[in-house]
C-alpha cells in the first residue's frame, strides 16, 4: 500500500490469502485459509504524536476488535505488536514507514494457527469470518487514531499497559538476530518505547525488537 499513490488514510486492503507475507525481523509468514490479512494507511501530519507511538494504537485497536468479535477470550498484548491468547500468539502487526506514510499490516488467526518451528500459536477456530472481522478492526482503528491525535498520549499508554504483561515480568529482548538483552518489564515511555530494567538496576529503552516472555 505504501507505493499506491491513490491510497488514502482510511482505505483498507484485505487479502484472501498471502503468498509473500513477512513478519518481524524477516520471519516467514505462513498463510492459513480463513485467517485475516489486512493493511491500512496512516498519513502523518506535522502536529501528530511520535510516529512510533502508532504501535500502541494498532495493538489496542486489534485487541478491541477481537474482544468485540469473540468476547470472553483470555487476550494479552505483548510488546511491541502481538496479541496472545492463553500465552500463544494469536495475532501480529507490522508497521512500515515510507516518508510521511505508514502502512499498518494485521494478521489474525481467525480460522486456525500456522505450524511454526520457533513458537506456539493460537487460533479462534473460525468463530468469525475475515469479511465480518474487517469492519470491526477498521472501526476500532479509526476511533483510536482519532484519540491518538486529539488526546493525551499518556492515556493510550495506560490503556495499553492495562492489557499487557504486568510490570516486573521477566523479558528477553532480541533487538536483532544477534543481539539479546534481558531484564524486567518496567512500563512504556510516552512514545511506546519499552522500559527494560536490567539486573544491575540500569534502565534501557528499547524502541525496536522482539520480546520473549
Amino acid at each position: 500500500m505504501l507505493n499506491d499513490a491513490t491510497g488514502q488514510e482510511g482505505d483498507w486492503l484485505i487479502a484472501r490469502q498471502q503468498d509473500a507475507g513477512r513478519g518481524r525481523q524477516g520471519r516467514t509468514w505462513v498463510s492459513v485459509d480463513g485467517n485475516f490479512f489486512g493493511s491500512t494507511i496512516v498519513d502523518l501530519k506535522p502536529e501528530d504524536p511520535p510516529a512510533q507511538s502508532l504501535s500502541l494504537v494498532a495493538g489496542l485497536a486489534l485487541i478491541e476488535a477481537i474482544d468485540i468479535a469473540v468476547p470472553g477470550q483470555a487476550l494479552m498484548l505483548k510488546w511491541p505488536n502481538d496479541v496472545l491468547l492463553l500465552g500463544r500468539k494469536l495475532a501480529g502487526i507490522l508497521l512500515e514507514r515510507q516518508d510521511d506514510r505508514i502502512a499498518a499490516g494485521f494478521g489474525v488467526n481467525l480460522a486456525g494457527p500456522p505450524k511454526l518451528d520457533d513458537r506456539q500459536a493460537a487460533g479462534l477456530n473460525g468463530q468469525i469470518a475475515p469479511d465480518a472481522f474487517a469492519p470491526l478492526l477498521a472501526a476500532s482503528f479509526a476511533r483510536l487514531i482519532n484519540l491518538w491525535r486529539r488526546s493525551d498520549l499518556g492515556l493510550l499508554v495506560q490503556a495499553w499497559l492495562a492489557r499487557a504483561h504486568p510490570i516486573g515480568t521477566r523479558l528477553k529482548v532480541h533487538a536483532s538476530a544477534d543481539s539479546l538483552v534481558a531484564g524486567r518489564f518496567d512500563g512504556l515511555e510516552r512514545d511506546g518505547a519499552l522500559r527494560l530494567r536490567r539486573d544491575d538496576g540500569s534502565l534501557e529503552l528499547v524502541r525496536a525488537g522482539d520480546v520473549e516472555l
